[in-house]
């Protein structure tokens, strides 16, 4: 699969088959790739928190909100829930300025989620959570801070992409059927020159 085969594939999925389990080595493979990702000034200060076991992604699982332009739903619906999280965490031993490595977070994750959909499988980042509740509910030390959620699982919704209407609008949206909808702005839309 070309890499942009593998990008159009990898949506945030907000809707899983919760019979498909994962392996912890099958997550470990996929933060071993995410260490190959560059990070600001070599400076690799995030660390990651891998869950597989039901009790443990229901707790994670309890602390996420999922689609905030959807408030109206529960997503995931009851039934279709990831079976896996990465939590990304920063080591503040590291480095404490929590705002220089967000770049470093999109890339990690992004090399996680390709990771997914090569296997078939995807995810979604997830934002929408307090950092200092989920450290308490994982026991972390206090020197690493919560600062993304990738959701994994075995994708079970049709996510359908769309071009934005001419007023720009891309806000995702579900139709009559559960089918979700994510509208992307033209090519000629985003180029500048």
């Amino acid at each position: 699969m070309s890499v942009l085969e593998l990008l159009k594939k990898d949506r945030s999925y907000r809707g899983y088959d919760e019979s498909y389990h994962f392996t912890r080595e099958q997550l470990l493979r996929y933060v071993d790739a995410a260490r190959y990702c560059a990070s600001s000034v070599n400076r690799q200060p995030l660390k990651y928190y891998i869950a597989y076991e039901k009790e443990e992604v229901k707790k994670i699982q309890d602390q996420t909100r999922w689609a905030r332009a959807l408030p109206q739903l529960t997503l995931p619906h009851p039934g279709k829930c990831p079976t896996a999280f990465i939590v990304i965490c920063q080591d503040t031993d590291l480095d404490d300025n929590l705002a220089r490595y967000q770049r470093d977070l999109g890339i990690t994750a992004e090399a996680i989620l390709l990771m997914a959909v090569e296997e078939g499988l995807g995810g979604c980042m997830i934002g929408n959570f307090t950092p200092g509740s989920l450290a308490q509910v994982l026991e972390l030390p206090k020197h690493l801070r919560p600062m993304l959620v990738v959701a994994l699982g075995k994708p079970d919704e049709k996510i359908v992409l769309t071009e934005a209407d001419r007023d720009g609008d891309t806000n995702y949206y579900r139709d009559e059927n559960d089918v979700h909808y994510v509208p992307k702005r033209k090519l000629e839309d985003i180029v500048i020159n």
